[in-house]
């Protein structure tokens, strides 16, 4: 299997930058849209762009000839991810949501063994249990802080996790242009079905913002919403490749620390466009999920 770190490294890098930004679109349009709409319109931009990258890359054939069973079983893992990861942003801060996310790499340790074969030491566990010591700072259970959303998070990233292990798996014989695309459609698939379930189901009223953002009704969009909304499709069809990329050509071991980079985007574009100051426990968990995140990876290669 193929092994390019600095590849790797770069795409994932550009990757978590390109997808910061998509972040902060979506926890803006949160506040008066539902998310089946916002990701429906974002995957009708990004498919054509995706389907051109696969015919420039490999010809529009390989579509049908890639492995079909493991791609859709990836993609559905993946819209679960991101539909659990989006609903936690109209309830928790951009810069919490995200360092919960985090935790990325260490579910990629947990996981690499059952998905891969790559057995870790009692020293690797100690730091993944040290990384999840931090998430219970973060999360403050008990404290009356607690929000339940923060498990979103949690939830998306695991899966996210095991999604990127599945890509280095296929790599050997799916393109990453293949890979984005299969997951962008069933992005567009699933957002529409879910909308017409709720549709059918009739007005469903919740009170919890990531409920709410989940199955609030469809509504006409205004030019700039709309235009900002599209802009998505654009950065998930760059960032989907960019990462998925990342974990094709590289050791999942060598890349996922730098899902870190995200950190510096957060707060930023929290700060920059919602006013959001992270909380002392929001930098002290993560700077514990960091370490302890970048220690399980360093001592999973040895």
């Amino acid at each position: 299997m193929n092994h390019h770190p600095s590849k790797g490294i770069f795409y994932l890098c550009l990757g978590v930058l390109v997808f910061s930004l998509q972040d902060a679109i979506v926890k803006y349009v949160s506040a008066g849209y539902p998310l089946t709409e916002v990701v429906f319109v974002r995957s009708c931009v990004a498919g054509p762009i995706l389907l051109l990258l696969v015919q420039r890359v490999q010809g529009w054939r390989a579509i049908f000839a890639a492995r079909l069973g493991m791609l859709t079983l990836r993609a559905f893992i993946m819209l679960g991810a991101y539909t659990a990861y989006y609903m936690a942003f109209p309830a928790l801060p951009l810069a919490d949501a995200v360092a919960l996310y985090f935790t990325v790499p260490l579910f990629v340790t947990a996981l690499a063994a059952p998905v891969l074969g790559e057995h870790a030491g009692w020293r690797v566990w100690a730091a993944v249990l040290l990384g999840f010591g931090g998430v219970m700072v973060m999360l403050q259970p008990g404290s009356g802080l607690f929000e339940p959303a923060a498990l979103l998070s949690l939830l998306a990233a695991a899966l996210y996790a095991l999604a990127m292990l599945m890509a280095r798996k296929l790599g050997q014989s799916v393109s990453a242009a293949v890979m984005a695309f299969f997951q962008n459609a069933f992005f567009l698939i699933g957002a529409g079905v879910a909308a017409l379930l709720l549709h059918w189901l009739g007005p469903v009223q919740a009170t919890h913002p990531s409920l709410s953002f989940l199955v609030r009704p469809w509504v006409a969009l205004p030019l700039y919403d709309g235009l900002l909304i599209a802009l998505c499709g654009v950065v998930a069809a760059m960032g989907t490749l960019l990462l998925t990329s990342a974990y094709r050509v590289a050791r999942a071991s060598v890349v996922a620390p730098f899902e870190y980079t995200g950190i510096l985007w957060a707060p930023w574009w929290g700060f920059l466009f919602f006013s959001e100051v992270p909380r002392a426990t929001t930098v002290a968990g993560a700077a514990v999920i960091v370490v302890a995140g970048l220690l399980a990876l360093r001592m999973a290669k040895h």
